[in-house]
């Protein structure tokens, strides 16, 4: 025991001399603007900065040089910097401003749209000026989808002429940290209403295709018509043909009427030769229900540039969109396919361009190994539903690719390389879902933006969920017995009431710029509750409220729940305070005690990792924890050196 304490005191005195020593950019008189492109940009919603895409718009930009931060930060309206700088940490960070330049649009011929958005009529990019050096009108009729704009200008006359016309008041820079609003920007109830939103358009679209079950019968295989293909041509729209049961060998079978077509359950199958689609519906709020399907072609040789290159979107789209699939949808809006069995060695559901198609009650069962097979679901260019679904093996459960808004919910993954997979999309709801045995649960790519990734359970992964991109929400997920429960990266994000139990690092922090919101989470029982070594310190507590980490050490002197001691999970000391003894009696030592407040006066002390200033004292979600506590039997994880 003696030799454990020691090995901590050790590492404390590395702590010491390994702190990071930012390099400060260059500031101050000689500061010159840089393009708004090379900056690392926060601010404004998805939605709102996809609304402000239009011609002539012009929205207000900020750009900071920091003392302790070696990349310009480029900021989408004064809001969003006046924000940041009231985030708990920014200060520890990224020290103070050195350089804060704005857009002018004094001379710039502005004026407002109906929406709101400021609009210059010459439609040349705004020049940089120093902040100091305008005057800026709050309380306008500017605006975006996420709230009201501060405009700045360079003449106080230009100014006032705005003010005069559109309202507001003038005020120095000086004066705009306390006359702009910049509440709500991760705010959980605007998330939650965006989880509403998304939940809402999935239940309107499944309602959408409830009466495709209750079309009359015009066509019955084998009594009407000899073949499923000779009934697809003679069953009028909104009508059900009916397959009895047994197999129906189909060859690329194409259904371009809105027709429902229903078997009596899994002993209706319809099997293909082993070539290529089995099914490829072209028609709008068509219909596949109560059937099996087999025989699906290997991957099949997808369709080819004329030229023969691609680039890297085109490549995926013919690798994944137009290889074989048990069935296709292609421009299918409001399509259904519910309470189908698919066993496939490739794809089991395309959709293309299929706005509102709905896959429901889907059993898919892929390649043993995701090397030999292909995705569960595919989604391109519009959203769909995927609901109460089973995945087993295969490479992907379900893969998105530019289907923005889609929702993915009540399903479940096993055995397979990842459950969720969503690249190039942004907006799309993934929530409650079961995934277990997986590489990665839910992995999030290529920048997206407005995702909300909630009540998910990931189990038995090296990742239990990969994030990436910006004004994303991840609440309410239970990860145990993962590798890495979840990564806390991209910019301007909102983690919180997440419960992390039994992993081998509970959390990850690997965003260049540490700027998201980690708050009232429950991260208990891992082998390490944190994992940094990227980029500057973390500061993982939001309006002086931190996250449960267990027992920490600390007292709560006034009685409002959160600990007045900092705690640091990817400490030397902290880190083990739950798992070895001796580590309690060190964190309260004296010499820790000086060395943190030094740390937090001093840049050159300032360590990288992770540190939560007011550490919660009792859980979040004290059932929801008991539970992920019981149902963890796995031994205790081991750390890699």
């Amino acid at each position: 025991m003696v030799g454990r304490v020691a090995v901590l005191a050790v590492a404390f005195v590395g702590l010491l001399v390994g702190s990071s020593f930012a390099v400060p950019v260059g500031g101050g008189a000689d500061a010159r603007p840089v393009p708004y492109e090379d900056t690392v940009s926060l601010g404004l919603t998805s939605t709102a900065l996809r609304q402000a895409d239009s011609p002539g718009v012009v929205l207000p930009k900020v750009e900071a040089f920091y003392s302790e931060y070696e990349f310009v930060i480029g900021y989408y309206g004064i809001e969003s910097y006046v924000s940041e700088h009231a985030r708990t940490g920014h200060d520890r960070q990224f020290g103070q401003p050195v350089a804060v330049f704005v857009t002018d649009y004094a001379g710039g011929d502005v004026s407002l749209d109906a929406d709101g958005y400021p609009v210059s009529a010459n439609g040349t990019a705004l020049p940089f000026v120093r902040a100091s050096e305008t005057y800026v009108v709050v309380g306008s009729r500017a605006r975006t989808a996420d709230g009201p704009l501060a405009i700045p200008f360079s003449e106080r006359e230009a100014a006032r002429a705005f003010a005069a016309e559109y309202g507001g008041e003038v005020v120095p820079w000086e004066r705009v940290h306390d006359a702009v609003d910049s509440t709500g920007t991760l705010s959980r109830d605007r998330f939650e209403s965006a989880v509403a939103e998304r939940s809402a358009w999935a239940d309107r679209a499944v309602e959408s295709t409830r009466g495709f079950r209750d079309r009359p019968v015009s066509v019955t295989v084998g009594e009407d018509a000899p073949t499923l293909a000779a009934a697809v041509e003679a069953a009028p729209p909104n009508t059900t043909i009916l397959l009895p049961a047994g197999v129906y060998h189909v060859d690329g079978l194409t259904v371009d009427s809105a027709v429902t077509i229903a078997g009596v359950g899994p002993e209706t199958r319809l099997r293909g030769d082993g070539n290529g689609t089995v099914v490829r519906v072209t028609a709008a709020r068509a219909a596949l229900v109560d059937l099996s399907i087999d025989g699906v072609g290997a991957v099949g040789s997808p369709e080819r540039p004329a030229n023969g290159s691609a680039g890297w979107s085109e490549s995926v789209e013919l690798a994944y969109g137009r290889g074989d699939a048990a069935i296709r949808l292609d421009g299918a809006d409001g399509a259904l396919v519910e309470d189908v069995r698919i066993d496939t060695p490739a794809s089991g559901v395309v959709t293309r361009e299929a706005h509102g198609a709905v896959v429901r009650n889907l059993t898919l069962r892929g390649a043993a190994t995701p090397e030999d097979g292909f995705m569960g679901v595919v989604a391109m260019y519009a959203p769909v539903v995927v609901e109460d679904s089973r995945f087993t093996g295969g490479r992907d459960g379900v893969y998105t690719h530019r289907a923005h808004g889609s929702v993915i919910r009540d399903n479940e993954f096993r055995d397979a390389r990842f459950g969720v997979h969503l690249m190039y999309t942004s907006r799309t709801l993934v929530a409650d879902n079961e995934i277990h045995d997986q590489t990665i649960g839910v992995v999030i790519m290529t920048r997206p933006t407005g995702n909300l990734i909630v009540g998910n359970t990931v189990t038995g992964a090296r990742t239990g969920i990969a994030t990436v991109g910006s004004d994303s929400y991840y609440a309410e997920n239970i990860l145990v017995d993962n590798k890495w429960g979840m990564t806390v990266s991209g910019t301007g994000s909102l983690y919180t009431r997440n419960t992390v139990v039994g992993n081998t690092y509970g959390l990850r922090g690997s965003s260049l710029l540490p700027t998201n919101h980690v708050t009232h989470n429950d991260v208990v029982d891992n082998a390490r509750p944190a994992d940094s070594s990227l980029g500057t310190l973390r500061v993982w507590t939001t309006d002086g409220q931190g996250n449960y980490w267990g027992t920490v050490p600390g007292v709560d002197r006034d009685g409002d729940g959160y600990g007045e001691r900092a705690f640091r999970p990817t400490g030397p000391i902290d880190s083990q305070v739950q798992t070895t003894t001796g580590a309690w009696t060190l964190a309260h030592s004296p010499a820790v005690a000086l060395t943190r407040g030094l740390g937090g006066a001093v840049p050159g002390l300032r360590a990288t990792g992770v540190v939560d200033t007011a550490p919660r004292l009792t859980p979040v979600r004290p059932a929801v924890l008991a539970a992920a506590r019981a149902n963890d039997t796995a031994t205790e994880p081991e750390v890699e050196s």
